[in-house]
């Protein structure tokens, strides 16, 4: 019987230094002060006197320091704006958007915050006005789509959508035309843009990526052939044809303003910076250990230096490319006997480490299940990237301090994975797009009264089912 006692109470204390060490959280020390300076009030604000102040300094008194002169005569500066703006987490809600008959997607809002764009299951597509009461600006019914909208991009002007399926054309359509009706070749003209080669035959492979560069010349792609493609709009061709991965491309972007460097992420548990102005053949500049299974977006922090992934390991990492290796350098644990689109992840899989984890910090507690759930930085203008958000298939919104690793806020309401969501750029609204056919906003406060305030009775497990059925 002691023998028991002893064994049982080893096992225990193997089972807290485990859970001790999914809870030890370290931010590299530079990243932790790049993200504080950008979001935190700085000393020209808050004082020489009261320096040492633990205590957080409240809107009113960063005001009243500006009008009094104690700010240096300078006004409010970046991160004085993000201080307070981060304190306003859009956690009320949730409103309704829209509420369709099929999974929703993808959403985005524009560069400004005027529109919002969501993509459903099927062949629709909607613009919203976020301006005039998120009234539908554009209602758009897709050309050529194989299963669904896999992702969506706006030009940087504002002027074009770009949409993928599972299919290697990408199809524009202008959003400011003067319809509110876009049937493609209908009303309007959707124009494709073919993905595929000479040696290549259409339906080959399907887009799961789509971004334009920040200047709106190029469109680059990631698709289930391992390959990423860049188009030159000009040219109307593809001007970068890369053999990336070993397993399909779920994610690609671009690093920053220049266009020259992309990140990618690929179901071969890889993430790979790719420097265009030094392509050799088809070796990247660089390539970034930790995951254990697929990478299903990337979210870049816009510096040309760090970025963010979501995994099918139910892990967020974030990556300095200064980090990056040459080669693989060590393999990991492979979770053995699980598919992610149908079973639940092994328990004992979330103590799995990667023997050469070259990410600075990890984030956990939401569900990658399912689908290629994305995550993205928090907006500049209003938090100073100061949070991580992603959307889960426990049917939440996880929001996270990207210097402590705690979740701040779960935004619960929908009855289906979220797939995604998306902050607005300036003003404290976040969209959530869910398999339940709603796009809901929350907000960091709003009208109770609002007749469409989502309530309970309106909760469904699909948009094919009214009211509780789970």
């Amino acid at each position: 019987m002691r023998g028991v006692r002893r064994s049982a109470r080893a096992e225990s204390a193997r089972k807290a230094a485990r859970d001790r060490e999914l809870e030890r959280f370290a931010l590299a020390p530079e990243v932790s002060q790049l993200t504080r300076a950008a979001s935190e009030h700085c000393f020209r604000a808050r004082g020489a006197a009261s320096a040492t102040r633990r205590k957080p300094f409240s809107a009113f008194e960063l005001v009243s320091a500006r009008e009094s002169g104690r700010a240096g005569g300078a006004g409010f500066s970046a991160a004085d704006r993000a201080y307070v703006g981060r304190r306003h987490v859009p956690t009320r809600g949730p409103w309704s958007v829209d509420d369709v008959d099929s999974e929703a997607y993808v959403s985005q809002f524009s560069a400004d915050g005027s529109l919002l764009v969501a993509g459903f299951r099927g062949s629709r597509i909607r613009v919203y006005d976020a301006e005039k009461g998120w009234k539908v600006h554009k209602d758009i019914s897709c050309r050529s789509l194989q299963w669904t909208v896999s992702d969506i991009a706006l030009s940087p002007d504002q002027r074009f959508l770009a949409y993928s399926s599972l299919s290697p054309i990408i199809h524009i359509v202008n959003v400011n035309s003067a319809g509110k009706e876009s049937h493609a070749n209908i009303t309007e003209i959707h124009e494709g843009l073919d993905f595929t080669g000479d040696d290549e035959e259409e339906g080959a492979f399907g887009i799961f990526s789509v971004k334009f560069s920040k200047d709106g010349r190029e469109i680059v792609v990631g698709n289930n052939e391992r390959s990423i493609h860049v188009y030159d709009l000009a040219a109307n061709k593809v001007s970068v044809r890369i053999r990336a991965h070993s397993a399909d491309v779920n994610a690609v972007t671009f690093a920053d303003e220049s266009g020259n460097v992309l990140y990618s992420g690929s179901d071969d548990s890889l993430c790979k910076v790719w420097d265009r102005r030094c392509l050799t053949g088809e070796k990247s500049a660089g390539i970034l250990t930790g995951h254990l299974d697929g990478v299903t977006f990337i979210d870049s922090r816009g510096d040309g230096r760090y970025f963010i992934s979501n995994c099918k390991d139910q892990r967020i990492k974030l990556w300095d490319i200064r980090k990056m290796s040459s080669v693989v350098r060590a393999r990991p644990e492979r979770i053995v006997d699980w598919d992610y689109r149908w079973m639940s992840f092994p328990s004992e899989a979330h103590h799995f480490k990667h023997p050469d984890d070259q990410s600075l910090a990890t984030y956990r507690g939401h569900s990658v299940l399912r689908t290629l759930i994305r995550c993205y930085f928090s907006p500049m203008h209003s938090t100073g990237q100061r949070y991580i958000y992603t959307g889960s298939s426990d049917r939440s919104v996880h929001i996270y301090d990207m210097v402590s690793g705690r979740t701040v806020k779960r935004l619960s309401w929908h009855g289906s994975i979220i797939r995604d969501c998306t902050w607005h750029p300036y003003y404290p609204t976040l969209v959530s797009s869910s398999w339940d056919g709603y796009v809901a906003r929350w907000e960091a406060s709003g009208d109770d009264d609002d007749p469409s305030m989502l309530g309970a009775d309106e909760q469904r497990a699909n948009p094919y089912l009214y009211g509780h059925d789970w």
